[in-house]
């Protein structure tokens, strides 16, 4: 074989498992609503039948569209189209507002509560939150961990951590209470003098760990948004970070967009 043709075979793309060929054949038939949600999709059987596969090769079919979320194996009652859950808008308007009780940075968010007590304890600083507080992952901070929702129905909304540096604890005891008081932490730090705060926001997504499929109900291959934001004293110390997990099956985020003066068109 010359090497310009064993280059080339080099450069051809790799032939797909015979399952993942199958598996976009129905995935495009889901997109396209040949198959709506709660409907049944081709049995094992029926796969095997018309695609002169195995059974095994036709379970890898069901089960990949299960681990990206299209559909749900249902016991003794086949694969089917996954049902999603109705998903609510979040609108991120850039500002932060402020009540009786403490702030909020969504209109939307301003009536959930705690479901129950904040969990505080001392752990090691997670790999994506350390950077943000200027430490090592691993250092230890405080965190003040909370499931957030509804308080009427006891939905899950969104579970909450905050980090502390432990030189700040050591400077304000009272952020390690679990009744920080009115304004919470955020009023605690600008009275001692680490105000105005100022807040910045990221906005990632990953893989749902345990701890949260379980607390949103997350059904397999579903992953979580993280919205991560940074409270900042005039210093430029970062008080706090954020981290907070959306179930992203159910949750939209929406930002305004306000025109520049730039790009305001004066007319012919």
């Amino acid at each position: 074989m010359r090497q310009a043709d064993r280059l080339q075979e080099r450069r051809s793309p790799p032939v797909a498992p015979r399952y993942r060929e199958i598996a976009d054949e129905l995935r495009e038939a889901i997109y396209r609503g040949d198959y709506r949600p709660g409907d049944l999709l081709p049995s094992g059987e029926e796969l095997s039948r018309r695609h002169g596969i195995s059974r095994e090769t036709a379970s890898k079919v069901h089960r990949l569209l299960a681990q990206e979320g299209l559909a749900d194996a249902v016991r003794r009652g086949g694969t089917r189209v996954r049902i999603n859950p109705p998903r609510r808008l979040i609108t991120r308007d850039r500002k932060a507002y402020r009540d009786e009780i403490g702030y909020f940075f969504d209109t939307a968010a301003q009536n959930w509560r705690a479901l129950g007590p904040v969990r505080i304890a001392r752990v090691p600083a997670p790999w994506d939150v350390a950077p943000l507080l200027g430490i090592e992952p691993g250092t230890e901070v405080l965190i003040r961990d909370r499931v957030i929702g509804d308080p009427g129905t006891g939905t899950v909304h969104q579970l909450t951590a905050s980090y502390l540096p432990l030189a700040l604890v050591a400077e304000l005891p009272i952020l390690e209470a679990t009744d920080t008081g009115p304004g919470g932490i955020y009023d605690r730090l600008e009275e001692a003098g680490h105000g105005p705060l100022t807040w910045h926001e990221y906005l990632t997504a990953r893989a749902a760990s345990a701890h949260e499929t379980e607390a949103f109900g997350l059904r397999a291959g579903v992953p979580v948004q993280r919205l991560i934001r940074t409270s900042t004293d005039p210093g430029g110390l970062v008080c706090e970070v954020n981290a907070i997990s959306l179930p992203a099956d159910r949750v939209e985020i929406g930002y305004r967009i306000e025109r520049d003066t730039t790009a305001i068109h004066a007319g012919p």
